[in-house]
């Protein structure tokens, strides 16, 4: 996934979809590979961030593109910009 697309300014990460529970709200679950300082070895690390879904569509196990933004409550302060399904 290229950033070019969504370049105006703020982090964006590629991540799935965890829970859609909330009303306007997904749980995006983003997946890195860092390596280990002393064992030399990658190691998977997991981070979730609550993401603003204006139309209520993302589903879990949709794979998700969101973008950093300014405050939207107190935990959220992502946007989901793109959305693939998971069963396609």
């Amino acid at each position: 996934m290229s950033t070019e697309s969504h370049s105006s300014g703020g982090r964006v990460l590629v991540g799935r979809v965890v829970s859609d529970k909330m009303d306007k709200t997904v749980v995006v679950e983003v997946e890195r590979r860092v390596l280990h300082p002393k064992y030399r070895k990658y190691v998977n690390r997991r981070q979730k961030y609550k993401a603003h879904d204006e139309e209520n569509t993302c589903q879990v196990d949709d794979v998700v593109v969101i973008k950093e933004s300014r405050p939207l409550s107190r935990t959220k302060r992502w946007v989901v910009v793109d959305q693939r399904r998971s069963d396609a």
